[in-house]
């Protein structure tokens, strides 16, 4: 699962999100599951939408319900200071594969992901 917190007002979060949506559409035939938190307050979710609809962001897609966007922390990672935007994946049993604080390296990201899965696609309805 790739996740990502993100907020309107965060600059780098809306220059890296066009990246994130592009390696989603790359991996979600393998099974990556996308899930962005928006740290907006929830009144904001109006705008929040609409960046979404606009990005054309496909996967599962949340606003974070507090005011408090540091409440996000612990949740999503503990190891997380609290800058935005933050991406991890996650591989199943929770094992972290890829930690980005700040802006992300698509490729690194794109590296992370293809180290968990492997680098040939073999789909179980062309065997």
């Amino acid at each position: 699962r790739l996740v990502n917190v993100w907020a309107t007002w965060c600059g780098p979060c809306q220059v890296e999100f066009p990246d994130l949506v592009a390696v989603y559409r790359m991996y979600r035939g393998r099974g990556l599951e996308l899930a962005t938190v928006s740290a907006d307050p929830p009144e904001k979710s109006g705008p929040v939408l609409a960046y979404l609809k606009e990005q054309r962001a496909s996967g599962r897609n949340h606003i974070f319900d507090k005011a408090d966007p540091y409440a996000l922390i612990d949740p999503v990672d503990p190891k997380w200071q609290g800058e935005l935007p933050h991406t991890i994946v996650v591989a199943p049993g929770g094992r972290v594969v890829y930690r980005s604080q700040g802006a992300f390296d698509p490729l690194a990201l794109r590296k992370a992901i293809l180290g968990y899965y492997g680098r040939y696609y073999h789909s179980v309805a062309g065997q």
